[in-house]
């Protein structure tokens, strides 16, 4: 039997624009002729899968259409939620649908993650399938790269889950990396019994009015429009509270591959970081006194640059009005001003210079330094530097 890819394509992406009254879902956002709900269609495309089923709200339905068409994928059904009711509904609400059979294996993934070297990903889902029984959950961990607070993470014994850990502080993270913890992606596998039986068991009430939101759904052209009345009494839990943190019976399936979920400007420069080659174009080199500058891609509403600080170049100590920054410093030993600070930072380091903040970066030593740097804002354009200093002379 093959498996059954369910998207869980909700999401709002405030975290990348956290007072933008208006702004994009990071999983339909442009970043170079792709975005991240193409990438999980095309992983989705692989032959150990049926057609996908996609769960998304009425505010997406036309984006979602537009990229599966562009995706030419012709077989799907998409499952719209009347209101936010986080992961838990949303999850069993496209498990229920009556055409998947009861030990259908089902792999839910997020439309908003990054995934490379996807073939070994689609062989771990494979190579587990025959190990899904009516009450099991296999979840997927993530090696990971360095301690971070970005992720949530779990630990194993002899590969069954024994402790979810959520977001902790880098101290925390360095700890649990210790006892050899794993990024939860938050990608789930499970067979559709399984979740039945689990929610049954542990949450009858999003059991119960997810199940009826879907019997007294419309159906029309691929589309179940759940009920409303019925779907906002299920209680509002992500899968993790309602049912991980509940049940003893889950695998993990770990994986040391690229992974991320795109969900902070740090993450973003350092995707770009590493496809520069991609994104380079020597007609969108700038010179400088203080070294030169790439356009790397120019977003809606956000621009992607490499700053080349040669030793000894010092740029303008300066402020923007309409736009904030995240630097990541992925080469040599800048020294930063920011406002009333001064400091030194090292490779693979974050900054955020706010709206409005004055600052500076030199680069006293030998070695030159290179920054990703994510401009985000109204205006992305050179006119938008207000200089108080400047060593050459550019100040009128």
């Amino acid at each position: 039997m093959k498996i059954r890819p369910v998207i869980l394509c909700g999401g709002a992406g405030t975290r990348l624009w956290p007072k933008a009254k208006k702004h994009q879902a990071k999983q339909f956002i442009d970043f170079g002729n792709w975005t991240l709900l193409g990438k999980t269609l095309e992983r989705v495309k692989a032959s150990i899968y049926d057609a996908p089923i996609i769960s998304t709200n009425a505010k997406y339905l036309k984006q979602v259409k537009q990229h599966l068409k562009k995706h030419k994928i012709r077989k799907f059904k998409i499952v719209l939620e009347p209101a936010k009711r986080n992961t838990a509904p949303a999850i069993l609400s496209t498990a229920l649908i009556k055409d998947i059979p009861n030990e259908q294996p089902l792999m839910f993934l997020a439309a908003d993650h990054l995934i490379e070297k996807v073939a070994l990903f689609n062989k771990a889902i494979k190579k587990n399938q025959k190990k899904l029984t009516h009450n099991n959950i296999f979840i997927f961990g993530i090696k990971p790269k360095m301690p971070s607070s970005e992720f949530g993470y779990f630990l194993t014994k002899n590969n069954k889950v024994t402790r979810f850990v959520e977001k902790p502080k880098a101290a925390k993270a360095k700890q649990i990396i210790s006892k050899k913890g794993y990024w939860n992606s938050g990608m789930f596998y499970l067979r559709k019994d399984s979740i039945i039986n689990n929610f049954k068991k542990y949450q009858p009430n999003i059991y119960r009015n997810c199940n009826n939101a879907l019997i007294k759904a419309k159906y029309k052209s691929n589309v179940y429009y759940l009920n409303k009345q019925a779907f906002t009494k299920a209680t509002a839990k992500s899968f993790d509270y309602a049912i991980l943190e509940k049940t003893k019976d889950i695998n993990a399936i770990k994986l040391d591959i690229p992974w991320s979920d795109l969900g902070s400007w740090k993450e973003i420069c350092k995707m770009y970081g590493r496809n520069k080659k991609h994104y380079y174009k020597k007609k969108n080199v700038f010179h400088k006194p203080w070294g030169s500058y790439v356009n790397l891609f120019n977003g809606k509403g956000f621009l992607i640059k490499e700053l080349y600080v040669k030793p000894k170049g010092i740029l303008s100590l300066q402020k923007h009005h309409h736009r904030a920054e995240h630097w990541v410093v992925t080469q040599g030993k800048p020294k930063i001003t920011l406002d009333k600070k001064y400091f030194t930072m090292k490779p693979d380091e974050t900054i955020f210079i706010p709206l409005g903040a004055i600052h500076r970066i030199e680069n006293p030593y030998k070695k030159p330094v290179k920054i990703i740097e994510a401009q985000v804002g109204s205006i992305l354009k050179e006119t938008d530097i207000v200089r108080y200093q400047d060593i050459y002379g550019r100040i009128k």
